[in-house]
């Protein structure tokens, strides 16, 4: 102890204060004297570093060479002990285990359960668990468990192993195990430590022997997780592993049905009934809209999620993105121990570590052989010597003793010592004459000369691939693909996933009722007589109300809240909204102009008071409208008499004005005063259709101009989209909408349109050509043969006339050709679920659809033509009169 600190007598008496009876009090211990100053150090700050180094080293970070924490290493060097080839029971082995791993059998029990899991180092039998729907495994005593042949092959060498003693130094156990594989990303870890973590995520096994194999051929790469329970994941930000990064997850969901969805896999890190939970949580709050959940997850997922009858199943789907556990973000953290201490590295320096650790224990491994070879030579030259030149009748020979005949032994087989690679030992020469009698009279020497020939061979074949070390390790990493890698295929589908706003699929169950007079606006007003329902909400949107003197303000939607008298109108707020545009009439102050404006709320500042007049003391709004989609009506305003104010009636047209910003003051309609105003004619839109465009690489609409240009579309559109598995159907153009991949088709749905469609058939083992009008519906609709996935739809045409451009295979008769087909004229229209007209019966490689024909559409012949002299003059003329009509 060193005095320098400043720990006063007081504060230690405090400190020790809180020491228990049975301990020494901290003052007693520190031996603080009145006066005198102590610095705080000593076995309390030795304890906690000790502590935390030792949770940080021996429990909850992976270690670089092997990738598995010691609790792992442990229980696999204890089945590679226990391994006979058999299945054994789970409660032996964590026993056995327990004497290298001083923490408890329940630690033990989890990380071999979790270790089966993952299907890599053990094979299992028996009720190991589901990870999936997060059922637990069966008792210890009930399960089973041996090294998977996987494991043997890349994690096992004793001869490539440092040994230290266990905690109690009765047994030697591995530092860390000469592991030929980058173990550490293919399994994943997660461990908190004392003031550490570690995550690092799961990754793809032949997409990390492909990258090994690119490292080891100085070859850029990528990698990215790949979680076992399948889903989608944004890797945009993966940042290579490092703290920092994020990877968004989402579960698989597909359109069953218009009211039922399917969830197909689930995000890393949870389970069906986590998954479940979560969903039946957002109904109760009223964000999304389902009548039920069920799970029919065995070995693949399958939760069925029944909607409610008025529920849009895209609307419903991105619902379930944004408030369940149906979309997570993983944020990983790559944190390893190397030589001893903890480092952040990236998941591509880990990698790069992993590939030069193989190579490097391929190597020793190789040096170890050739040294076991050389020594198999040198004894198989002298038994060769030993046996051939007779040396061993120096065994008959006269000698004072045992050690004087070995000497002599040991003489004579170093006179021929140019024929040997090392000079022979004493030790050499006694283990010649361990050989047992009968040996020297079955001695063959031409045994022992293809003995060492053999030697030799594989001496050669070690130098070789020593020499190509790189190719070498190559090699392996290709073999243990093609041994291990089938049925390893990636799970996680990569892509990029856009922004879901809330705001904008909560599920609108509220209703949102207005007492204008009292100026109170909110969800619980139903029993105040004078309140009314002006429209549904959700519990998270925002509520715009305008009020008579031109006050307006935005909120978040409540119970019941007074945002001011006189309310004109209230109605929910979407932010950024450029298409609802308010026109309003209102008088400058008690006498001034008569004022008139279209604008749009855009942005605003929640709680934040703004005015649509120009602020004048006792301005009041005459007249106002709100407008979806930019309408512009017509009013009849009537204006008070005067003395020589003649034209009493006039029209104010809002579509004469432009559209402006929300503090523009507007345009001047009269000086005069209005005694009354009425609307004359509804308005129509100024500002257009909604442009859309497909983006086929996301599979949604948008209308930022991203992809495919769709065209304008007004309230009550739809879009038909197509699939190349072979379905249709119909949507609204919201932005919530999507798409599948394989979407070969989508346009706007025309009902009178005729669709012509290629499709070939798996079943029957040709191409088939129909002609359908499609039906709306919001579930698919399959237009080939349902019962056999691979059957697919190959080309689709709008045309009227269109043209098929067939290609066939050439085979023994026939070459290679083209053919161009009338789709009007070879098959007609007919229900979508008709079969149509098989193409050819030649095997053909492809189709599509040509340039279409430009065919006038025929004119059915008049029944009963009257020549031209026949037709009275007044009768030729009122025809024309009635034609031009």
């Amino acid at each position: 102890m060193t005095e320098e600190t400043n720990i006063t007598p007081s504060a230690a008496a405090e400190c020790g204060a809180l020491q228990s009876s049975a301990e020494p009090r901290f003052a007693d211990v520190m031996r603080i004297d009145e006066g005198r100053k102590h610095r705080l150090s000593g076995m309390y700050q030795e304890w906690f570093l000790e502590y935390a180094s030792y949770v940080i080293l021996e429990r909850a970070v992976p270690h670089l060479h092997d990738g598995l924490k010691p609790v792992q290493r442990r229980i696999l060097h204890t089945i590679k002990r226990m391994d006979d080839g058999r299945f054994t029971k789970a409660a032996n082995i964590i026993g056995r285990t327990m004497e290298f791993h001083p923490h408890g059998d329940a630690s033990i029990g989890d990380a071999l359960v979790q270790l089966g899991q993952k299907n890599l180092l053990i094979d299992t039998q028996g009720t190991w668990g589901n990870i999936l729907t997060g059922d637990n495994a069966a008792a210890p005593r009930y399960i089973e468990a041996r090294l998977s042949p996987f494991a043997h092959d890349i994690a096992f060498n004793p001869k490539t192993t440092t040994w230290a003693a266990n905690y109690d130094g009765r047994l030697q156990e591995p530092v860390a195990l000469p592991v030929k594989f980058p173990l550490l990303l293919a399994q994943g870890v997660e461990g908190i430590a004392v003031g550490l973590a570690s995550k690092i995520l799961p990754h793809n096994f032949n997409e990390l022997i492909d990258a090994c194999i690119n490292i080891l051929q100085d070859k850029d790469f990528d990698l990215y997780p790949d979680f076992p329970t399948g889903g989608m994941a944004d890797v945009s930000r993966y940042n290579d592993g490092l703290r920092g990064g994020s990877v968004k997850v989402r579960a698989g969901i597909a359109i069953k049905d218009g009211k039922t969805l399917i969830i197909n896999s689930i995000p890393f890190g949870k389970t069906t009934g986590m998954l479940i939970d979560s969903i039946l949580k957002a109904n109760d709050k009223g964000k999304i809209k389902v009548r039920r959940v069920d799970d029919n997850t065995a070995e693949n997922v399958e939760v069925i999620v029944h909607l409610a009858g008025d529920a849009s199943p895209d609307k419903t789907i991105a619902a379930l993105y944004a408030f369940t556990d149906c979309e997570i973000s993983i944020s990983p953290n790559a944190c390893v121990i190397v030589d001893n201490k903890p480092v952040f590295m990236g998941v591509k320096d880990i990698l790069r570590y992993n590939a030069g650790h193989t190579r490097a224990l391929l190597e020793r491994e190789l040096q170890i052989r050739v040294e076991e070879l050389e020594g198999e030579w040198h004894f198989a030259s002298l038994e060769k010597i030993f046996f051939e030149r007779r040396i061993y009748k120096e065994l008959e020979a006269d000698a004072a003793s045992w050690e004087a005949q070995l000497a002599a032994i040991h003489g004579e087989l170093g006179k021929c010592q140019h024929l040997l690679r090392r000079a022979v030992t004493p030790e050499d020469a006694a283990r010649l004459c361990e050989k047992p009698v009968r040996k020297i009279s079955k001695f063959d020497i031409k045994a022992a000369n293809e003995r060492i020939a053999g030697i030799e061979r594989e001496m050669d074949e070690a130098h070789s691939r020593l020499a190509r070390l790189t190719d070498y390790t190559i090699a392996f990493f290709k073999n243990i693909k093609k041994k291990y890698g089938k049925g390893r295929e990636r799970l996680t589908q990569l892509t990029g996933f856009e922004t879901i706003e809330a705001a904008q699929v909560a599920a609108a169950n509220l209703k949102l009722y207005v007492n204008h007079k009292d100026g109170f606006v909110g969800t619980d007003l139903r029993r105040d007589e004078a309140a009314e329902c002006v429209g549904v909400c959700s519990d998270i949107d925002e509520i715009i109300v305008f009020m008579r003197n031109g006050r307006y303000v935005v909120n978040r939607v409540a119970d019941k809240a007074f945002v001011g008298r006189d309310i004109i109108y209230a109605g929910v707020f979407k932010k950024n909204d450029l298409r609802t545009i308010y026109n309003a009439v209102y008088r400058n102050g008690k006498s001034g102009s008569v004022m008139y404006k279209r604008f749009a709320v855009s942005g605003v500042t929640r709680g934040r008071e703004y005015d649509l007049t120009a602020g004048t003391e006792g301005s009041e709004v005459l007249w106002f409208s709100a407008n979806a989609n930019g309408e512009a009506e017509k009013l009849q305003v009537v204006l008070r008499q005067r003395p020589r104010l003649k034209n009493l009636v006039l029209e104010l047209d809002f579509s004469k004005i432009d559209i402006k910003g929300r503090s523009a003051q507007g345009n001047i309609f009269t000086r005069y005063q209005i005694s009354k105003m009425q609307l004359k004619e509804k308005g129509v839109s100024t500002i257009g259709g909604h442009k859309i465009w497909f983006d086929a690489s996301a599979g949604r609409l948008n209308g930022e101009g991203i992809g495919e240009f769709l065209g304008e579309f007004y309230e009550g559109d739809r879009l038909l989209s197509i699939t190349r598995s072979g379905t249709f159907r119909t949507t609204t153009f919201e932005a919530l909408n999507r798409y599948a991949d394989d979407t070969i088709y989508i346009k706007r749905f025309d009902p009178a349109a005729v669709l012509s469609a290629a499709y070939y058939d798996a079943g029957q083992g040709f191409f088939y050509l129909k002609r359908f009008a499609a039906e709306p519906s919001a579930s698919p609709q399959n237009f080939v043969d349902e019962n056999n996935a691979a059957s697919y739809a190959a080309a689709v045409s709008d045309e009227p006339y269109p043209q098929l451009e067939v290609e066939y295979e050439a085979n023994g008769r026939l070459p290679a050709s083209k053919e161009y087909v009338d789709v009007e004229q070879f098959v007609g229209v007919k229900g979508f679920r008709a079969k149509g007209k098989r193409l050819a019966v030649r095997p053909v490689c492809g189709v599509r659809f040509a340039e279409p024909l430009r065919r006038q559409p025929l004119v059915p012949p008049d029944p009963s033509p009257i020549p031209d002299e026949d037709i009275p003059a007044a009768n030729a003329e009122s025809e024309q009169i009635t034609l031009g009509f």
